[in-house]
């Protein structure tokens, strides 16, 4: 899954290098979570319980590649009330999303988190979700446009060129099997290749 060329990279020294995301699930522990806490106190300088737009922006602009028209996206999809500002727990989500980008972990965040990556996406509140809102968040979940076809082709079983919850949530799923399966595959050739190096020092 994913555009590699332009991928989100974390910057080093960042705060969000000293988090550990459990890779199975795509969570912090609780001891991270509450460092991302007092963290995410630190700036909120109002003590308001949320981040509005500019500091949204200089956390993600100091701990991202990203740029302005990417942060503010990011921002905006976050914010689907519009409120002008996002809460811990969009935070959290998106903290979360952030490792799961720097340790190529997208097919697994997607398949775990499939019902709030489904509400993020849905972003006119129809309870489906559009080929554009993909285009439009390609950066964020990594997915190439060829991907995005096939995706359509194979899921949108019900015709309409939109996905709803059941066939976005099969559409994770069968992410999730070819993720593993090229894990697999992956293992395999580092097994062949010790093996043989092995053999050859033997010899």
């Amino acid at each position: 899954m994913g555009m590699r060329s332009s991928k989100m990279k974390l910057k080093t020294g960042s705060f969000l290098w000293c988090l550990y995301l459990d890779k199975l699930y795509c969570l912090l522990s609780l001891r991270n979570l509450r460092a991302l806490v007092e963290y995410f106190n630190l700036l909120d300088p109002h003590r308001h319980n949320t981040m509005n737009d500019m500091m949204f922006y200089h956390f993600l602009h100091h701990v991202t590649n990203w740029n302005r028209k990417q942060i503010m996206k990011v921002f905006h999809v976050l914010d689907w009330e519009a409120a002008g500002e996002i809460t811990f727990d969009q935070f959290y989500v998106l903290v979360c999303l952030l490792l799961a980008h720097e340790n190529h972990l997208e097919e697994q965040f997607i398949f775990r988190h499939s019902r709030q990556v489904f509400d993020l996406l849905d972003l006119d509140g129809e309870m489906k979700i559009g080929a554009e809102s993909f285009r439009k968040y390609d950066f964020l979940f990594n997915i190439k446009k060829h991907e995005l076809r096939e995706f359509y082709r194979n899921f949108d079983i019900t015709g309409d060129c939109h996905l709803n919850y059941k066939e976005f949530k099969l559409f994770t799923i069968f992410t999730m099997d070819k993720y593993q399966e090229k894990q697999k595959e992956e293992k395999k050739e580092e097994q062949k290749a010790l093996l043989e190096k092995e053999y050859a020092t033997e010899s």
